[in-house]
């Protein structure tokens, strides 16, 4: 029987086949050179022949299985994982848009996070495999997710994350059971130590990009998109960029569908990086890779030395996508008025997104009646810290209503 799918390499182009555990091309991974991203990224290429000439529909009836690297849906988690509802916004402030503004709403996912969907496709892939150990590495959302996917799927997860990340992540992490390992560093060093961890004790290592696997789970909300707008392209897409995996993923569901007919054209899509942690998009034009130390409140997206940089680089070339930084008051300011105006609370690397949105439609840089989707990753409640100079809690009244009546006076006339 034909192999379902093949590994290629995004540097060199060798093909790999599949089978067993596979993470990086070896003949470019002994080329690495140290605080450079990783060379040997591998990305997974399906077979046409057994795709045949099948319908977008009749690929989403049958939950795009034939685009996923498994063999069966039930090797799934039992929580419904990606999904997310597609919410399409008219007013901000109660000013009319002139264009379309939907907001995709991945706080929706079991543990709050986009990186459910990464998660659920290398947990079935280990079930499939007879695989009981995940570890990772994480700033806090892909080691909350993993943690979360594990204990539904009786899986054991080994989590290293930097110990300055918020507590309501590793919160998460311990409530589910998994193995929590706090590092003294960075996301970079806990990322380094997984991988040791990985070849000393044999683990299969679910890390962003390292694992070819995650790029495929994450690819899953671009054939949502195109399902939930009614098999329409959106003209931009708005992503927050900072391994450079989650866009990544979200070009190669789009790739997918443009290599087998269903698609005539790439949207574009828009990287949005913190002002510090910019790594991505300050490389994109430059010969050798230059790394600057990150600085943002948006946690999840701060990153030194993007693993999956060469990829996301190549997509933006590819197909000419844009960019936009956006400065850590503007990510507060955007999270306020996408709370305000919609009732979602995301966290600062999803309101990084939206900032670059407003960006773009400040700078008049959004033609009338385009179509615009915001991508939002992650809920608020993720790191509430950040938020807290945005806010003014009251101290508390007496409890009786002449001084409740005194306080809303005040605050209705303010």
């Amino acid at each position: 029987m034909a192999n379902k799918f093949t590994y290629q390499c995004s540097d060199c182009g060798k093909q790999i086949p599949a089978g067993g555990i596979v993470y990086t091309c070896p003949d470019c991974r002994a080329k690495q050179q140290p605080d450079q991203p990783p060379l040997g990224i591998l990305r997974v290429v399906y077979n046409r022949d057994l795709i045949g000439n099948r319908s977008f529909t009749a690929l989403q009836g049958n939950q795009f299985l034939e685009l996923l690297p498994l063999n069966n849906l039930q090797s799934l988690p039992n929580l419904r994982t990606g999904n997310t509802p597609l919410y399409e916004i008219e007013k901000l402030d109660g000013i009319p848009l002139d264009h379309l503004l939907f907001l995709k709403d991945d706080s929706q996912n079991p543990t709050f996070s986009f990186k459910d969907r990464a998660s659920a496709i290398v947990s079935a892939f280990a079930r499939e495999n007879g695989i009981d150990t995940i570890v990772t590495a994480s700033t806090g959302n892909a080691g909350s997710s993993l943690a979360g996917i594990c204990a539904a799927q009786r899986q054991k997860a080994v989590i290293f994350v930097p110990a300055t990340a918020p507590k309501a992540k590793l919160t998460q992490i311990l409530m589910y059971g998994a193995l929590l390992v706090p590092v003294d560093g960075n996301y970079d060093k806990a990322f380094d130590l997984s991988i040791e961890a990985t070849e000393k004790y044999g683990w299969y290592n679910r890390n962003t990009a390292y694992n070819p696997l995650t790029i495929e789970g994450k690819k899953t909300v671009s054939f949502e998109l195109f399902g939930q707008m009614n098999q329409q392209l959106p003209d931009r897409i708005f992503v927050p960029v900072g391994d450079g995996v989650i866009i990544s993923g979200v070009y190669k569901g789009f790739e997918d569908l443009l290599n087998l007919g269903i698609i005539e054209q790439m949207p574009v899509i828009v990287a949005v990086q913190a002002e510090g942690s910019s790594n991505i998009i300050d490389n994109l034009d430059q010969k050798v890779f230059h790394t600057s130390p990150s600085s943002t409140i948006a946690d999840s997206i701060s990153v030194d030395i993007p693993r999956n940089f060469r990829m996301a680089a190549d997509y933006l070339m590819k197909y000419k996508g844009e960019t936009v930084k956006v400065c850590d008051t503007k990510i507060l300011e955007a999270s306020s008025i996408l709370a305000r105006n919609t009732g979602i609370f995301t966290e600062p690397a999803a309101a990084a997104a939206f900032a670059g949105y407003l960006s773009f439609r400040q700078a008049n840089r959004l033609p009338d009646d385009s179509r615009n989707v915001v991508l939002l990753t992650g809920s608020g409640l993720k790191d509430l810290n950040a938020v807290q100079t945005l806010l003014d809690i009251p101290a508390a009244v007496k409890s009786d209503m002449a001084s409740v009546e005194l306080f809303l006076k005040g605050k209705i006339q303010a």
